[in-house]
């Protein structure tokens, strides 16, 4: 599969045409260090693909999957990723400034040491992911599954949560002033929580009534 796309790369050389694949199959290949820029992958198989060092700027990747693929030191500024399967994902050190995905599943993911500013989550699954140190601050976050999620670290300051979920994520030195938390889910949440993670955030009558409601105490 390497060297078939390795001439595929080097007959595009020089053309303004994106590369475009359709329904390929590239389960288990190593594709580490080559110049995919601007490709369009749809419909792809990349599960436990290696993209080490891999130039992936300005991709677009529709209802690809890619479970278990490894995207370490990868270039994907200015990637796109829509309703794709990314489970168990290894982002490590990888550029993902200005990266999106929408509709997409990144169960377990781990994003550690990636260069994220500016990337951007929407409708995802991001339960059990390694998020830690990540920028959300002044950002909409709309339908995020972070339960179970490590989010050490994060700065949510200002941001507003449409829906999703925080339950039992870990939330250690994570920062919450001025972010509008009242539509999202809180459970596995006590008031010590509140109290050390939450400052300054806001919650609605009903998530204050249920986190009272944890120490024994009925609101009428």
């Amino acid at each position: 599969i390497r060297d078939r796309l390795t001439r595929l790369v080097a007959e595009a050389a020089g053309s303004t045409a994106a590369m475009q694949f359709d329904q390929c199959d590239f389960d288990g290949a190593d594709l580490s260090g080559l110049d995919l820029r601007r490709a369009r992958f749809t419909g792809c198989s990349f599960a436990e693909a290696v993209f080490r060092k891999t130039q992936l700027a300005e991709t677009h990747w529709t209802s690809c999957r890619a479970r278990q693929a490894d995207f370490e030191m990868a270039d994907l500024t200015d990637a796109r990723f829509t309703a794709c399967d990314l489970n168990n994902t290894g982002w490590h050190r990888a550029k993902l400034a200005a990266t999106h995905f929408a509709e997409v599943k990144l169960t377990g993911a781990h994003f550690h040491e990636a260069q994220v500013l500016g990337i951007g989550f929407r409708d995802s699954l991001l339960a059990g992911a390694d998020l830690r140190g990540m920028s959300f601050r002044k950002q909409t976050l709309e339908q995020l599954d972070l339960r179970d999620a490590d989010l050490g670290g994060c700065d949510f300051r200002d941001a507003v949560f449409e829906g999703g979920s925080l339950r039992d994520a870990n939330l250690k030195n994570a920062r919450f002033d001025g972010a509008d938390l009242r539509s999202v889910d809180l459970g596995g949440l006590r008031i010590a929580h509140v109290s050390q993670f939450f400052k300054g955030a806001i919650i609605s009558h009903d998530q204050a009534a249920t986190l009272i409601g944890e120490l024994g105490i009925r609101v009428l």
